[in-house]
C-alpha cells in the first residue's frame, strides 16, 4: 500500500472513531422516586406499583436499563413518610411519584424543586398543594381521587341496599384532613334521607373494634367507610368487624367489596397509577409539572358482593344490581 493511501485510510478511520465511541456509550439513566403510603406486603399496593411500572415500560422506560426506580413503602407511618421523603430527595431524582394526602405534604416540605406527580389525592387546591387544577404552578401535579360530593352518594347507596337504616357510623381518621370534607358531604344529605350520621374515629386496629362494637346493640345501623390511608391499611379489620356485627356497609373502593365488603362505589386507584406514568414520561421528556393540569377520575365503579348481602339477610334491589359494574356471587 502506498504511503498516501495509508494516511488517507488512517484519517478516515480516525474520523469514524468518535462516532463509534458515541454509539457504544450506554443510554442515559434517569431516576424516579416512588413514595407510597401503603406497606410492601399490601396486595393493593403491589398492584398499584406494578401498573405504574408496566405503563412506564410501554412508554419506553425500563428499570435497570434507561431508568432507575427507588421505591419507599411507609405503611402510613408519619415518621417513615418524613424519613423516606428526605431520602428520596437526597437521591436527586428527575421526578417523584407520591400517593396520598398525608404523604405529599411532607414531600413538598422536603423539596420545592424536584418535580412531583401525585395520585389518589383529595382536594389538592384546598390543601395548598397546587394553585389551581388547570394551572398547578410549582413543582407538583397529578390526579385527584374524587369530588367531595361523591361521599354523599355512599349514604344514598346505603339507604338503597338497606332501606331500614336510620343511623350511620362514619369510619374516619381525624388526623386526615380530607376526611373532614368527606364527612361534611355526607352530613349535607343525611337529613333529607332520614339518617343520623355519627363519626367513629379510627387511628389504629384497636379503635376499629372499640368504635364499631357499640352499634351492634342497636338496630337499623349501617357503616360508611371514608377514603384514607388508614381505612385502606386496616380494611381487613373493618370488613371483619362489619361482618361480625352484621352491619351493612358502603366502601370507597372495589377491593373492599372483593375482600368481602357489601358494596363499594368509587374510582379505580390502580388506573390512576397507570395514568400517572404518562405524566412522569412527559416530565422526563422536558415538560414542567406546573404546566400539566390536575386530572380527575374518568370512571367510577359500583361493585356489589351478593354473598355478603345474603349473609346479612339483604335483598339487593334489581335496579341497583342493574347499575352495578360488577356483581360478586
Amino acid at each position: 500500500m502506498r504511503r498516501r493511501e495509508f494516511i488517507t485510510l488512517l484519517g478516515g478511520a480516525a474520523a469514524a472513531w468518535p462516532l463509534a465511541t458515541r454509539a457504544q456509550q450506554p443510554e442515559q439513566v434517569r431516576r424516579i422516586g416512588v413514595l407510597t403510603n401503603l406497606s410492601e406486603s399490601d396486595r393493593e399496593g403491589q398492584a398499584r406499583i406494578m401498573s405504574f411500572l408496566q405503563s412506564l415500560q410501554q412508554l419506553g422506560w425500563t428499570d435497570g436499563r434507561n431508568v432507575r426506580i427507588d421505591i419507599r413503602w411507609t405503611a402510613g407511618s408519619a415518621d417513615a413518610i418524613r424519613k423516606h421523603a428526605a431520602e428520596l430527595v437526597a437521591l436527586a431524582p428527575d421526578v417523584i411519584l407520591v400517593t396520598g394526602s398525608a404523604t405529599v405534604s411532607p414531600l413538598l416540605l422536603a423539596t420545592r424543586t424536584v418535580p412531583i406527580v401525585f395520585v389518589n389525592l383529595a382536594d389538592p387546591v384546598g390543601a395548598g398543594i397546587v394553585a389551581s387544577l388547570a394551572r398547578p404552578g410549582g413543582n407538583a401535579t397529578g390526579f385527584t381521587l374524587y369530588e367531595y360530593s361523591t361521599s354523599g352518594k355512599w349514604l344514598e347507596l346505603l339507604k338503597q341496599i338497606a332501606p331500614g337504616v336510620t343511623r350511620a357510623a362514619i369510619i374516619r381518621d381525624p388526623a386526615e384532613p380530607s376526611m373532614i370534607g368527606q364527612f361534611a358531604a355526607i352530613q349535607s344529605v343525611a337529613s333529607p334521607l332520614g339518617v343520623e350520621v355519627l363519626p367513629v374515629n379510627v387511628r389504629d386496629e384497636t379503635e376499629i373494634e372499640r368504635g364499631t362494637s357499640p352499634f351492634a346493640r342497636d338496630s337499623n345501623v349501617g357503616l360508611i367507610v371514608l377514603v384514607g390511608s388508614s381505612t385502606t391499611r386496616y380494611r381487613a379489620q373493618i370488613i371483619s368487624s362489619a361482618r361480625r356485627y352484621k352491619l351493612p356497609a358502603v366502601y370507597p373502593y372495589r377491593y373492599f367489596a372483593t375482600d368481602g365488603g357489601l358494596i363499594s362505589y368509587g374510582p379505580d386507584p390502580v388506573d390512576q397509577f397507570r395514568r400517572a406514568a404518562n405524566y412522569v414520561d412527559r416530565i422526563l421528556k422536558g415538560e414542567k409539572p406546573g404546566d400539566l393540569p390536575v386530572q380527575a377520575p374518568t370512571k367510577y365503579e359500583l361493585v356489589i358482593n351478593l354473598k355478603t348481602a345474603r349473609a346479612l339477610g339483604l335483598d339487593v334491589p334489581p335496579t341497583l344490581l342493574a347499575r352495578a359494574d360488577e356483581v360478586i356471587e
